[in-house]
């Protein structure tokens, strides 16, 4: 196929279902060789034990990533508390165990409420943010003590959504920046007895829905279907 007539090399915006333990760099990593260009990226990290919406721009459409990132998102997933972690996740495992059972649905619905509107938050100390040149993610592995500086960021939206104890479900519309790992751990030591973060999906960015998105199997094949159009 000729590179001008790649509608790839000319620019898409493609929706991807991200599935669970892949790093988003690994969707555009195999979407690269899919397409068979390497002009690709995406429009907002989701850690490999993250699922949901995905952007992925590939050509000329890559001018756009910046545009679609600074969007506003929503997540659901679920906080399990009663322990904490030193990722906020379960990428470490859980530690420092408190009671949780005394804690009464009002207790942890109202909660939420110092979470919402114009917020300051920490970012995780396993993250991938940048301290003199270096992924702090990789400091914290090496031992290495980082003091990160809150961020003004926004949340919409943070609601409660099932209470299955230790479990705790939720749905949360947030601007860009907006870490929900560190609003797990937070939450949790709002209500004195630690939380982390034990599953996530994003659903949304901007006008953009999870229910549009494709799987990776599905977007192979729709590739093979335009190449073998195109000869």
């Amino acid at each position: 196929m000729d590179k001008k007539e790649n509608p790839f090399e000319e620019g898409q915006v493609l929706l991807i279902d991200k599935p669970l333990d892949w790093t988003s760099f690994d969707v555009v990593r195999k979407i690269r060789n899919l397409v068979r260009i390497k002009k690709v990226g995406h429009a907002g990290t989701l850690d490999p034990l993250a699922s949901g919406l995905l952007i992925v721009c590939t050509g000329r459409f890559t001018k756009r990533i910046n545009a679609f990132m600074a969007q506003e998102k929503e997540y659901t997933g679920t906080f399990t508390l009663g322990a904490v972690t030193p990722t906020y996740d379960l990428e470490s495992e859980p530690e420092q165990p408190r009671p949780f059972a005394q804690l009464t649905e009002e207790e942890i619905k109202n909660a939420t409420h110092q979470f919402t509107g114009e917020i300051l938050q920490v970012p995780p100390a396993h993250s991938a943010i940048k301290v003199d040149g270096k992924r702090v993610y990789e400091l914290a592995r090496a031992g290495k003590e980082v003091k990160l500086e809150p961020r003004k960021l926004t949340i919409y939206t943070f609601e409660i959504t099932r209470i299955e104890l230790p479990e705790v479900d939720f749905r949360v519309v947030c601007s860009t920046g907006t870490y929900i790992r560190s609003l797990a751990h937070d939450f949790g030591q709002a209500l004195g007895c630690g939380a982390y973060l034990s599953r996530l999906c994003r659903t949304r960015i901007g006008e953009f829905r999870l229910e549009e998105a494709m799987t990776l199997p599905g977007f192979e094949e729709e590739v093979k279907r335009i190449y073998s159009l195109k000869g």
